[in-house]
């Protein structure tokens, strides 16, 4: 059978890349929950303009946008650590685990809150991307677990 606690590398190994494979499908659907909202954006007219034209939208878009971006740096610099086989690879699989969590939670709901009551619709699959990023938020740890694990392991 081998040595007692002798697989512990191997299957912290293998939890360090699911969470950067999980922390990828987040940021997927975060792009896809975004660039779908934008299309909304662009097509929905209410008070005889389109609703991309509001301010206070284009704001909420704009956060969205830089948001997405610092998560595609993160999961990059997960898979480039995997790729390397760094040593810090545990940090980058926490740091983009948290960072994709934090992310598609909030481009999930902010999708939903600007296509409205159509968000949460069977027609549109909106409401399937708010779904499934509270299930992927938990899956292989919380945003809070990998943030404290990134603060531990960065010697906070």
């Amino acid at each position: 059978m081998g040595d007692l606690g002798a697989g512990f590398p191997i299957i912290e190994e293998v939890l360090e890349r699911a969470q950067i494979g999980i922390s990828a499908e987040m940021l997927g659907n975060a792009l896809e929950a975004f660039d779908k909202t934008l299309e909304y954006l662009k097509e929905r007219k209410q008070f005889g303009a389109v609703i991309g034209s509001f301010q206070a939208l284009q704001h909420r878009a704009a956060i969205m946008f830089a948001e997405v971006e610092l998560t595609k740096s993160s999961v990059m610099g997960a898979l480039n650590a995997i790729d390397e086989n760094s040593n810090d690879k545990a940090r980058f699989a926490s740091l983009a685990k948290f960072k994709a969590g934090e992310t598609l939670h909030l481009v999930s709901s902010e999708a939903v809150q600007m296509h409205g009551g159509v968000g949460v619709t069977d027609e549109f699959d909106i409401g399937f991307f708010l779904k499934r990023s509270r299930v992927a938020e938990q899956i292989f740890g919380s945003s809070d677990y990998h943030l404290d694990r990134y603060a531990t392991l960065s010697e906070y």
